[in-house]
């Protein structure tokens, strides 16, 4: 059976874009950087992949994208229709269509749908974001990777923006950068 990985960036006081959905003051550099393109590098978008050098790099962990409206749109607004083409990409919304034949929108119940993902053969389903789809997603989350950016907002879009319900995990691996980076993988406690 196939993982749901919440893979995100963060600040430290647990916010995954500003309020109005800024995430540009998440750093990528340094030792930081060099560790997301050697184990994670199907999840950086299709424009910076040439950039990159990632051109003909394979998939590592995942080979689905799942993404709530919110953090479609940003790519939209400056013409990206396809931002994962090196994945299948779901966007979840009842709302938004899409002209992209690369990116399926699925307006109906995102549990059923992640459900029936897990059951398909292949790589990991990577959530990108945003809170309100990990808040409804909450129970199929196998796996959380968290990026903790050494930043506070104060205000923001909450890692899950969901109804008050304490969840215990379990860390499976912590690492710290030199940038001051940590990344934190937890797991469903058994």
């Amino acid at each position: 059976m196939r993982k749901l990985t919440y893979y995100i960036a963060t600040s430290i006081d647990g916010f995954i874009a500003g309020p109005g959905g800024e995430f540009d003051f998440f750093g990528f550099e340094g030792d930081f950087a060099a560790a997301i393109l050697e184990e994670f590098p199907e999840t950086l978008p299709a424009a910076a992949r040439e950039p990159l050098g990632l051109i003909d790099v394979a998939n590592k962990r995942f080979d689905t994208v799942l993404m709530g409206r919110g953090t479609y749109e940003p790519g939209l607004a400056v013409g990206m229709t396809s931002p994962y083409s090196q994945l299948r990409q779901y966007v979840f919304s009842r709302t938004l269509t899409s002209d992209a034949p690369d990116v399926e929108i699925v307006g109906g119940d995102p549990v059923g749908f992640v459900r029936k993902l897990k059951q398909e053969d292949g790589l990991g389903i990577w959530l990108c974001g945003g809170g309100k789809l990990a808040a409804e997603l909450r129970d199929e989350i196998d796996e959380l990777i968290v990026k903790i950016n050494p930043l506070v907002l104060g205000a923001g879009i909450p890692l899950f923006a969901g109804d008050f319900r304490p969840d215990q995990l379990r860390l499976v691996e912590s690492r710290t950068f030199e940038t001051g980076t940590i990344i934190a993988t937890y797991a469903r406690r058994s």
